[in-house]
């Protein structure tokens, strides 16, 4: 009987892990910008380009690569909106800044509709999490693009990281 109480227990205690572990990996918690975080990223890289006289498209995409925020100073070029969204969703697909992704722009995946490889995106990432990406154009470098696409975010980077 001893043998009996003992088997039955080692078998409740190998089982166990396997019931928790099953129920854990059913739901995924998503962390996400507020519109007010992504409208504060996407002023911010407005006025840094202002300051130096460059008027620019920017665009905020969520994790997804859904558009959040697109702004476009009053005289810059349309074409702006388009190059900053791909930009933004390039950065937040490969979860690099497109400026890491330049060499690849000559490649089968450089030529995918919707991907921009050039400088001017950036992930928004925060404690490890990715939690979309910023995509700037209309600056006569895309250095520039980038360097504003960061200004904006560090408006807002010590907050995020405070908050999670």
């Amino acid at each position: 009987m001893h043998s009996q109480n003992l088997l039955v227990a080692l078998l409740g205690i190998t089982l166990l892990p396997l019931t928790g572990s099953a129920q854990e990996a059913r739901l995924i918690t998503v962390q996400r910008l507020t519109l007010d975080t992504a409208l504060t990223i996407a002023q911010g890289a407005v006025e840094a380009c202002r300051k130096q006289g460059i008027q620019i498209g920017v665009t905020l995409v969520d994790r997804d690569g859904t558009v959040q925020v697109q702004l476009r100073d009053a005289l810059a070029a349309p074409l702006t909106t388009t190059i900053s969204l791909q930009k933004a969703y390039t950065a937040v697909s490969f979860n690099v800044a497109t400026s890491a992704l330049a060499a690849r722009a000559a490649t089968p995946i450089g030529g995918i509709d919707g991907l921009m490889m050039s400088p001017g995106g950036l992930p928004i990432q925060v404690g490890g999490a990715l939690l979309g990406g910023v995509g700037v154009a209309g600056a006569p470098s895309g250095e520039t693009d980038e360097a504003c696409a960061r200004a904006g975010l560090d408006k807002v980077q010590d907050d995020l990281e405070m908050a999670m």
